[in-house]
């Protein structure tokens, strides 16, 4: 067994342990595969910076610490070939949380919020819950890709009290990379109609192919410079439950004007989630490659299995952890209840706003994967 077998294979028991992922099914024998975190230990490095933290005793109320900016800075150069500015990174909760102070800061109520669907069930959900609209704009599906329908964009950004674009990249639940093409084209549409980008770069630090990631506030654009950045280190390493996520602020946004815009009701980043996101981006990269390199692998055992399925496909995944698996072609009504009773429980395509659709998350022990890939199929057995 090598390093990173090892690292990936020897995963702890979740069970009792108060995880949202494994309690669902509860005392059903169903694997479960769906909502975003992974079954895999965090790293040393960072579970090293924990323990330091817990060793100074205090957890009091923590605003970003002076590291925090400057190590997210670092790894965005080193990995994106970014260079931003330490002082316009702000710590939020997570980057849900940053998409709705986004909102509630740069539109007004009742406009309208763009969204690439399918898509991440909250970016469908948040918009009206903070009193916004959605404005549901499809990608258009081929074997080998998700695309963008640029015709589609333009018309939705043209209406009347559409002012933001929240752009999900790379992409969940697909797994698309946009290019620096289509980013650039994304880019003309929201000059032109006055919307203001917002884009989700939680994902960008798992992509499987050799393409590469582009963030949307590097381009050389007016709409980049007056764009936000999400990201955190939460879906690479494993620190969903640490809250800890970061907005890279364009000029002419105070730093404090986004906690402000949260109107008392957004708590701090807690200390924890700090010292293992300065961890995970400081020293966590070696590991992160190893963690790709076993995401392709996942990645091509899922696209396997659904090539022998009838009825099923699936484009492949450039990035994320992830497979969006259409499942229209068995002439299943419920897909997601199939799987259930087999034994698999994926995330159910109508949270995305794609009735036919399941998605499954590959980042399990290799020898989980291959039983639930046998449960998929058993699922969709026609004998």
């Amino acid at each position: 067994m090598t390093h990173a077998d090892h690292d990936f294979d020897d995963c702890p028991d979740r069970h009792g342990t108060g995880s949202e992922k494994w309690d669902r099914w509860e005392g059903r024998d169903v694997l479960p595969l769906w909502v975003a975190d992974m079954d895999f230990r965090t790293p040393a490095v960072v579970l090293d910076a924990i323990r330091a933290r817990v060793d100074h005793g205090i957890f009091g109320y923590t605003n970003d610490p002076p590291d925090f900016g400057p190590a997210l800075a670092a790894h965005l150069a080193a990995l994106h070939g970014w260079s931003i500015d330490p002082g316009r990174v702000v710590g939020t909760p997570g980057v849900v949380t940053g998409l709705a102070l986004a909102a509630r800061l740069l539109t007004r109520p009742g406009d309208g919020i763009i969204t690439f669907t399918p898509v991440y069930p909250p970016f469908l959900s948040l918009p009206v819950r903070a009193g916004r609209r959605t404005v549901r704009v499809p990608l258009v599906q081929s074997p080998a890709a998700w695309t963008i329908d640029f015709d589609a964009l333009e018309a939705a950004a043209a209406e009347a009290g559409t002012t933001m674009l929240w752009l999900c990249h790379p992409h969940n639940p697909t797994g698309t990379v946009f290019s620096r093409g289509d980013l650039l084209r994304i880019a003309d549409i929201a000059m032109r109609h006055g919307v203001t980008v917002v884009s989700d770069e939680i994902w960008s630090d798992l992509v499987l192919d050799d393409a590469g990631h582009v963030p949307f506030a590097s381009l050389d654009h007016p709409a980049a410079a007056t764009s936000v950045t999400l990201t955190a280190p939460s879906k690479t390493w494993n620190l969903a439950g640490l809250a800890c996520a970061a907005a890279i602020l364009p000029t002419g946004i105070e730093r404090d004007s986004l906690r402000k815009a949260g109107g008392g009701l957004v708590p701090m980043v807690n200390p924890l989630g700090y010292a293992a996101a300065e961890a995970a981006w400081r020293h966590g990269d070696a590991w992160r490659r190893r963690l790709v390199t076993v995401l392709a692998r996942h990645r091509d055992m899922v696209q396997e299995t659904v090539a022998r399925i009838p009825g099923l496909s699936c484009v492949p995944a450039r990035a994320t952890y992830l497979s969006w698996i259409d499942c229209r072609g068995t002439g299943e009504d419920d897909p997601q209840a199939r799987c259930e009773a087999a034994g698999l429980g994926p995330s159910d395509g109508r949270d995305f706003g794609t009735p036919g659709f399941i998605r499954l998350n590959n980042a399990c022990p290799t020898t989980r994967l291959a039983e639930a890939l046998r449960r998929l199929a058993r699922a969709f057995s026609t004998t």
